[in-house]
């Protein structure tokens, strides 16, 4: 993968956070793919990303990501969340 520099630079949108950390993690199997769902300390917002395999629970660790906001119909109703591009265990 590029750079942070680099791919921060080219997508004016993307968020670059360090050291936060997860309360809750969610993983679900849906076809191919496994859907995480994380809750970070002091957000309302979720944050999600996908995966192909099953990966150790995050909650409790220390994280740095790279995200940007995004917005989610369900049942006609929209509700905000932040698409994961990248993210690390610090």
């Amino acid at each position: 993968m590029k750079s942070i520099k680099k791919f921060l630079a080219e997508n004016d949108n993307l968020i670059h956070a360090t050291m936060q950390k997860i309360s809750s993690h969610v993983q679900r199997r849906k076809g191919e793919w496994v859907f995480n769902t994380v809750l970070i300390e002091g957000q309302e917002v979720p944050f999600k990303y996908k995966r192909q395999k099953d990966y150790k629970s995050l909650q409790g660790a220390s994280v740095d990501m790279i995200y940007y906001p995004d917005i989610e119909t369900i049942a006609g109703m929209e509700f905000e969340y932040m698409k994961v591009v990248k993210i690390n265990i610090s």
